[in-house]
């Protein structure tokens, strides 16, 4: 059977024997997941314990837990910076939940010359990062920020890591840093005085297909190449 996961954060320590009380968490494991006594849980905080525990006793208020044993913590092998401008729909949601099970670990929305959507539900695009990182196994979950301009994003990650926009017109690049960001443009792709603003900022080409890929797919096409 499959174990299921669950992130609690960093206000719940992950003791060896501890009484759970996130009512959130607690709400699931009642009236949807129909838990009882006897059953295992994977509990991680997203930065030191990735464990299996059994719960005991549990209520509506509280469950008992007893722990079992610490898995080895899964995180990605290279620090990505995912900075896509804003999609439309739900696409933004298909890029949060693929690129955290793929292993990016920050999340930049960008607003962009050709962006046409510019409203972005920062605790939805949690909440969803955090149920993928539950479901593939991920011990750790990636950072979101609020949306900001290209500008602002190049100048404040240009010093950290190596940079890399997405145009079908370069070359193939091999990418070697493990600490990287890409840069995903908009439906419509990058405007010209975008394109010149690249080069004069330094950002490398990356070019991620020969054809011509929807904004979201080549979220994923990028993350793909950095091979995390």
């Amino acid at each position: 059977m499959r174990l299921h996961r669950f992130f609690v954060g960093s206000d719940t320590a992950l003791e060896h024997d501890f009484w759970l009380r996130d009512q959130a968490i607690l709400n699931q494991w009642n009236r949807v997941l129909r838990f009882r006594a006897g059953q295992e849980v994977v509990l991680f905080d997203g930065l030191k314990h990735d464990r299996l525990f059994k719960i005991s006793e549990i209520s509506k208020d509280e469950a008992h837990l007893k722990h079992i044993t610490d898995y080895v913590r899964k995180i990605p092998k290279k620090n990505v910076y995912m900075l896509w401008a804003l999609l439309k729909k739900d696409k933004n949601d298909w890029v949060l939940q693929k690129c955290t099970e793929m292993g990016v670990s920050h999340f930049v929305p960008l607003i962009t010359e050709r962006t046409e959507k510019t409203g972005f539900d920062i605790e939805r695009a949690k909440k969803i990062t955090i149920e993928a990182a539950e479901q593939c196994g991920r011990s750790d979950i990636p950072t979101i920020r609020e949306p900001i301009g290209l500008l602002s994003a190049i100048d404040e990650l240009n010093d950290k890591v190596e940079l890399y926009m997405c145009d079908q017109e370069s070359e193939d690049t091999k990418i070697d840093s493990k600490n990287v960001g890409i840069f995903v443009g908009p439906e419509g792709g990058w405007s010209d005085s975008e394109k010149s603003l690249f080069e004069s900022k330094g950002v490398k080409r990356l070019n991620i297909h020969d054809f011509t890929l929807r904004a979201e797919t080549a979220c994923v096409a990028a993350v793909t190449i950095v091979g995390i």
